[in-house]
């Protein structure tokens, strides 16, 4: 027989207990539901129409009668509610006449049915003709007078914008790999080699260095960003057979609404060292512990995501039911006058007094929960652990009630993330280290469109067309939704 002390059956309980919650994790990811919207039931002990407990359902089972009877029904048929056709499309009209028509008919009106069709898209040649003409001058010299070549992406290729836009959009927003787009243009009779279009991807990164650098710098001219980060498998020399662990750091600008991805190869606060090195101001972010004590040369003040900390509870709840749900409704609270400020197109200042006077006294509420529960769970459980997370930024969740800019959550950047994961899924791993950063600067430029409702096909081929000719001093003007912000 085995003798344990009491010490250490309470450390196989703590194991057990991780154990499970990480099982129910496990399950939850894999099968249950992704939404972390948490609807709040106000009795606990109120019935639902479709969940019974074990115990309702038999008693109802012990009360049900078997009774049968016949019923004429008239079932009302439900018409279609057809979503009407965008009218930006173009029309192309079809007349159909009737046949045999008698002379004298006459029309009393039209019946009209649109469509919506595709053509597939279709690759062109565009041939710029440039005519040459010989000018007679005085004395035997001669002057041949051509017009100039309009400004290319690719000087000396056979690549227009268009197609650089499209390839580009078709990767980094729509997720095809180039194999697979190589794959589509086979079937148009086009064949690409797999270099042709890496020397593109290069050389269009190439011409566009400068406006990732431009946007860095417009980015860090406010004092008010957002940061997250998110792995990128990286194929490198070091590792033969095997990818190395990269990560897209992300900062995002929620005000001027501009995003910037830099890739590093690692984790470590070098990252946001750098690039903060002279930022101040307020830093909005998760409870990543390399964004504390960074070693920067301005004034960092730090903000919390409420997200992150509502995810601890939504997470907890199989293991403390009651605790969680008092939790996740009092952030409910916070989030419906998020929404209300939405809703109402509040100002700064307007969200900022709705705040102060309705979201503190929800703050301060949570607070003595908070740390009147903290000692009254065990600190390894999982509504232990949410507890101990959430009081630990405390300070930080609350701050974003000192300014009608802040966000509630970094949510905002999250989303930013979204399209890296979608991608990790079609094409795998970037390269190398320098096709990861490439990679960290079209997701710049896309994730900046996107919050800013921008088409990044027709920015980005613009882009192409204008950056060789633009003042050096005015790139700024070329960002993303910059003309938008500016009317």
């Amino acid at each position: 027989m085995v003798y344990i002390s009491a010490g250490e059956l309470q450390a196989l309980k703590d194991e057990l207990q991780s154990l499970k919650e990480q099982l129910a994790q496990l399950k939850r990811m894999i099968f249950g539901s992704k939404r972390e919207r948490f609807i709040a039931q106000e009795n606990p002990n109120q019935l639902t129409l479709f969940d019974l407990s074990d115990a309702e359902e038999e008693e109802v089972e012990t009360q049900t009668q078997e009774v049968s009877y016949t019923r004429k029904t008239k079932k009302k048929k439900k018409k279609a509610i057809r979503t009407e056709l965008p009218p930006h499309l173009p029309r192309k009209e079809e007349r159909i006449e009737p046949e045999n028509i008698p002379e004298g008919a006459k029309k009393i009106g039209e019946a009209i049915t649109e469509l919506l069709e595709y053509v597939p898209a279709q690759l062109f040649v565009r041939r710029i003709i440039r005519p040459k003409y010989l000018i007679p001058t005085t004395g035997e010299k001669t002057h041949i007078a051509i017009a100039e070549l309009p400004s290319l992406p690719i000087p000396k290729s056979n690549a227009g914008a268009g197609l650089l836009a499209h390839i580009l959009v078709s990767k980094f927003v729509d997720h095809l790999p180039f194999y697979r787009q190589r794959q589509i243009f086979k079937r148009q009779q086009i064949h690409l080699a797999e270099s042709t279009i890496n020397g593109w991807f290069v050389a269009s990164s190439r011409l566009l260095s400068i406006l990732y650098q431009t946007l860095r710098e417009k980015l860090l001219e406010t004092d008010y960003l957002m940061a997250d980060e998110t792995t990128i498998q990286v194929l490198t020399k070091d590792k033969p057979g095997s990818s190395h662990k990269g990560f897209h750091w992300v900062y995002a600008d929620p005000v001027r609404r501009l995003v910037l991805f830099d890739y590093r190869k690692g984790r470590s606060k070098e990252g946001p060292n750098e690039i903060l090195q002279h930022y101040t101001g307020f830093l909005q972010t998760d409870g990543y512990a390399a964004y504390t004590n960074l070693a920067t040369q301005g004034k960092i003040t730090l903000l919390a995501c409420m997200a992150h900390a509502r995810r601890k509870f939504e997470n907890a709840q199989e293991n403390d039911e009651v605790r969680s749900h008092q939790m996740l409704r009092m952030i409910q609270r916070l989030y419906a006058i998020e929404r209300r400020a939405k809703a109402e197109e509040m100002d700064v200042e307007q969200i900022k007094a709705l705040r102060q006077k309705e979201a503190v006294p929800v703050l301060n509420e949570i607070e003595t929960w908070l740390y009147e529960e903290v000692h009254k769970v065990a600190p390894k459980s999982a509504i232990g652990k949410a507890i101990s997370y959430t009081l630990s930024l405390w300070t930080r969740l609350k701050r974003y009630v000192e300014d009608g800019r802040f966000r509630i959550d970094n949510n905002l950047i999250e989303n930013s993330i979204r399209p890296v994961a979608l991608g990790r899924k079609n094409y795998l791993f970037a390269g190398s280290h320098e096709a990861a950063q490439r990679a960290a600067m079209f997701y710049s430029f896309f994730a900046t469109c996107k919050i800013n409702q921008v088409d990044p096909f027709q920015w980005l081929k613009e882009t192409l067309e204008t950056i060789n000719d633009h003042p050096a001093n005015k790139l700024y003007e070329l960002l993303p939704g910059y003309q938008k912000s500016n009317e």
